[in-house]
């Protein structure tokens, strides 16, 4: 049997297994994202000190500040785009080169087996706990912008004339994906001409995506991009609980395949930063869609919860284990037996 490589996803960084009442359990057997740890392993150490006061991250290629926010302030997203823009024009650290990362370079430093901050251990940085800005607008509400709280890892959008913390990146990711996102938009919402925004929609940075995205094989629906295979049902049982998903995905016996429960990363590799309701690329084969999913990485902050992700606008939360509020999709790598 071919085992394809699992590619542009990295892994979340948890070890530890918990049941729904937050409690640590043993791994194996689990179906937990402790156990199978999917995704590109990181380097130890995870970060690199280089002059100027930045950092580089080995396992993406980019490169951060070490002082995880510009001016030491917040600002609105507005004011965060001309921040980083006046930062090339003033060769900050000695680079003409920044810009506000998108949603996924953004997310690629955060530890979902950390929290307060949510970052790896021995991390470098000097970060505020709080709400930071992307350069990748949220197409649900288009006069707001995507966020990481770095205090647990969510991802949400915010009104982009509110205030968020800015920093800053520059370097290129052989390992991240691009956000599919194709048009940039003011604080309005209105669509505008990308030339010189610094939106994710004008630098369009990360791995590009295949086309086709995705292929049907007998068994389910392959991603060309990751290599990973999807049930073509995106609704394997209706609302549930976190171990009855869990459970659901040990049962699941198509084609004799490992089929299992996506972590919060491979879950969210599915996004399309220019879709909602679902945010799916355009195009995909997947049957009946749901609002939102559960994975199986449990959350740092309190573990009696776990990471979850609302596929009708393309956010990452949490959700209480123990309440059948998410649906279940799973996931397998194995390629069809011939």
């Amino acid at each position: 049997m071919n085992i394809p490589t699992i590619r542009h996803i990295l892994s979340t960084g948890q070890h530890l297994c918990f049941d729904a009442a937050g409690n640590a359990v043993e791994c194996t057997g689990s179906g937990q994202d402790g156990e199978f740890r999917s995704g590109q392993p990181w380097p130890d150490p995870r970060f690199e000190l280089q002059e100027g006061d930045l950092a580089l991250d080995r396992l993406t290629g980019l490169v951060w500040p070490r002082m995880a926010s510009l001016g030491d302030f917040p600002m609105s997203w507005p004011e965060a785009l001309a921040a980083v823009a006046d930062m090339n024009r003033d060769q900050a650290f000695g680079h003409t080169d920044w810009r506000l990362p998108n949603r996924r370079e953004l997310l690629s430093v955060v530890s979902h087996d950390h929290h307060r901050p949510a970052l790896p251990a021995g991390h470098p940085f000097t970060v505020q706990q709080t709400w930071y800005w992307t350069s990748t607008t949220a197409v649900i509400a288009p006069d707001c912008a995507w966020r990481v709280h770095l205090e647990g890892g969510r991802m949400f959008y915010g009104d982009k004339t509110r205030d968020a913390m800015v920093w800053p990146v520059r370097g290129e990711s052989r390992l991240l994906a691009q956000t599919g996102q194709a048009r940039c938009r003011d604080a309005a919402g209105n669509v505008v001409d990308c030339a010189g925004t610094g939106q994710d929609g004008e630098l369009r940075r990360g791995a590009p995506w295949p086309d086709p995205r995705f292929a049907l094989e007998k068994d389910g629906v392959r991603d060309l991009l990751t290599g990973l295979l999807w049930t073509r049902s995106a609704d394997l049982r209706g609302m549930c609980t976190w171990e009855e998903a869990l459970r659901a995905a040990r049962e699941h016996r198509a084609g004799g395949l490992a089929w299992r429960l996506p972590n919060i990363r491979e879950l969210e590799s599915m996004v399309d930063a220019e879709r909602h309701d679902p945010a799916l690329p355009g195009g995909h084969p997947f049957e009946n869609p749901q609002e939102a999913y559960w994975s199986s990485t449990s959350s740092a902050y309190s573990p009696d919860w776990a990471y979850c992700l609302y596929l009708h606008k393309g956010a990452v939360g949490v959700g209480f284990k123990a309440g059948a509020e998410f649906s279940a999709w799973l996931v397998a790598v194995e390629s069809t037996p011939g």
